[in-house]
């Protein structure tokens, strides 16, 4: 898998020259400019060692930072935080739960047409 990104501000902000990040990467220098032109894509094994060499995570290199990601996915729904929890519990318990929740959504169901 490839990515695209646009390093050259933050490869400046880290005081790194095409050269040495050629360098580091075990790339060319001509290869860095094409990634910071948008011309070649960087892969994706490529990108955490890029990322600690210029001192930024991930998120940030592709351009999605964390509050960024926040944002977009807001908080966890309550929803998501309890089937996160019936996950961990027991096979048997699991189960017992899942029952519990499809007499629920059928009784709920029966309701609504009633309606």
């Amino acid at each position: 898998m490839w990515v695209s990104f646009r390093s050259a501000s933050t490869r400046k902000d880290s005081h790194i020259t095409q050269v040495q990040l050629a360098q580091t990467l075990g790339i060319s220098q001509s290869t860095v400019n094409a990634y910071e032109l948008g011309h070649r894509r960087v892969p994706v094994s490529a990108l955490p060692l890029l990322a600690r060499t210029l001192g930024v995570s991930v998120e940030e290199l592709i351009g999605e930072d964390s509050a960024a990601q926040e944002r977009k996915r807001g908080r966890t729904p309550k929803l998501m935080q309890h089937m996160e929890r019936i996950n961990a519990l027991p096979k048997t318990q699991q189960k017992f739960v899942m029952q519990m929740i499809e007499m629920a959504l059928a009784q709920a169901a029966t309701q609504g047409a009633a309606r």
